[in-house]
Order: structure tokens, then C-alpha cells, then sequence
């Protein structure tokens, strides 16, 4: 099941992609606003496709805007991050990518790598940067910094200072705002495919 923004009330539309070919045009309808729009599913690349093809984008970017929306596959090579359900919003899985990872409070015209929907007025809409970095024997490095943000950012009980920057573990717990999220690693076997 994939899960997708609606472009006028930002709710969640869910619906099985299995169902769907690739590169085809979906109408989906909202449930909330009955907003009706069209998306296309891209094809899922393997993570040195991925590289390649970033390059080849940069060589050839073209400048013209679609109205498409873009959809995030899940980047299973790179990990993701679990937000844990509280007061303020419900528990999100969402997908971490290779370079920075802008997290912040999700809203309209913010345009982050890791939106979170919430209600937390303490989360910023850019609050905190993960960085995933790629070694040369294919292992991945993880490390955090705040943007800066108001109300800072916790890993465990310790806040960040304003530039300082620290590697993770898998499974480390950070706090920005009232909002708490668990950084899980991608899995060995899946960074060392070739």
C-alpha cells in the first residue's frame, strides 16, 4: 500500500500500487476534500541506478514544470525514520535518501525531504538535517545536525549545539519539539548489492 498527499487538503490518500502499471497515469480522489488528481508511478531502481541516473539528471535537467506529483518510493538502501504516535500526530514511517534529509513539521509550500504530519506547533518546519553519506566500501554513514531550530534538537536527553553535528547508531532516539522519532538504519545486505 502507498500512501500520497492530496495537493489541496494535505491528507493522506492510500491506495495499492500493486494494482497499477508503472509510468501510467492514476486518477486518485480524495476521501477528505473529494479533490480529484492524477499521478504516475515511477519505475523502482536499484541504489547504483539511482546514482547514475541523479547524474545523468544533472546533466540534462529539464526546466519545464509538470503538474504531476512526484511520488517517494520507499529508499530501502538508505534507511528511514519511525515517528512514534502522540498527541500531535499519528505514527509515520518515512524513508530516509542519500545526502541531506531536511525533517520539519509538514506544510503547504515547504518543500523538505522528510515532511512530518503533525499538529506540534513546537516542530519546526525545517528543524533538524539527517545526513546519509555513502563510503567507498558501500557502507553508510548517519549524522545529525539542527537547522537551527527554536526549540533545538535531542538525541537521547542531550541537546544539540547550533553547529554541532554527530554521527548515529541505528536505532538512536531523537526528539525535536513535542514529536519523538527512531532512525533505523538500512540493512547490510541491501547496501552491498551490486
Amino acid at each position: 500500500m502507498k500512501r500520497i498527499l492530496c495537493p489541496k487538503c494535505e491528507n493522506y490518500v492510500i491506495f495499492d500500487e500493486s494494482k497499477y502499471e508503472e509510468n501510467k497515469p492514476i486518477v486518485l480522489v480524495c476521501n477528505h476534500c473529494t479533490k480529484q488528481f492524477s499521478i504516475r508511478l515511477k519505475k523502482r531502481m536499484h541504489q547504483t541506478d539511482k546514482i547514475h541516473q541523479s547524474y545523468k539528471n544533472t546533466s540534462t535537467q529539464d526546466t519545464s514544470q509538470t503538474n504531476e506529483l512526484e511520488i517517494r518510493q520507499n529508499d530501502e538502501g538508505f534507511g528511514h525514520i519511525t515517528v512514534i504516535e502522540n498527541g500531535f500526530g499519528y505514527k509515520q514511517e518515512l524513508p530516509l535518501t542519500l545526502g541531506d534529509n531536511i525533517i520539519g513539521r509538514q506544510s503547504k509550500g515547504n518543500d523538505i525531504q522528510v515532511p512530518i504530519i503533525t499538529g506540534d506547533p513546537s516542530m519546526g518546519r525545517n528543524h533538524c538535517i539527517i545526513n546519509v553519506k555513502q563510503r567507498k566500501d558501500n557502507s553508510l554513514v548517519y549524522t545529525l545536525r539542527d537547522f537551527p531550530s527554536l526549540t533545538g534538537t535531542f538525541i537521547g536527553n542531550k541537546c544539540l549545539g547550533k553547529k554541532e553535528q554527530i554521527i548515529l547508531s541505528n536505532g538512536d532516539v531523537i526528539t525535536i519539539g513535542a514529536t519523538t522519532f527512531i532512525v533505523s538504519f538500512a540493512e547490510p545486505s541491501k547496501k552491498t548489492e551490486k
